[in-house]
């Protein structure tokens, strides 16, 4: 059974990223990976979020965590497609732009699962 909770919350995951990189490319005309980089923010935010409710305050069944945590949220973060992008970015020349979201994602999804760690840990 959990390996059937892992594969929905993974095809959930995936389309939802699918959706949100498709508005983002189609709000934004830019070079920038924006979609990718707002998934994955909003990817580790939630994170803390579920860490929080299910890991730490057993607020959540811990048999949600397969079909949250790995399923879901791991296939809607990406960091296969961070990469690429990045790689990308590099090789067309743009170094400073590659540099500029490789930082950005790295420092902006630490603080996105920190401050969903430190709210919900409030808030709970």
């Amino acid at each position: 059974m959990q390996w059937l909770a892992i594969a929905l919350g993974g095809a959930l995951g995936a389309v939802s990223r699918f959706g949100v990189n498709k508005l983002v490319a189609e709000s934004f005309d830019s070079r920038f990976p924006i979609g990718t980089l707002l998934v994955n923010v909003l990817g580790s935010f939630a994170m803390g979020i579920f860490y929080v409710l299910i890991i730490e305050k057993g607020l959540l069944p811990a048999e949600w965590r397969p079909f949250i945590m790995t399923g879901l949220l791991g296939a809607f973060t990406t960091f296969s497609t961070y990469s690429l992008d990045a790689l990308n970015l590099w090789q067309t020349g743009h170094v400073s732009m590659a540099v500029s979201y490789i930082l950005m994602s790295v420092v902006s999804c630490l603080l996105a699962v920190w401050l969903a760690v430190t709210l919900a840990q409030r808030l709970v």
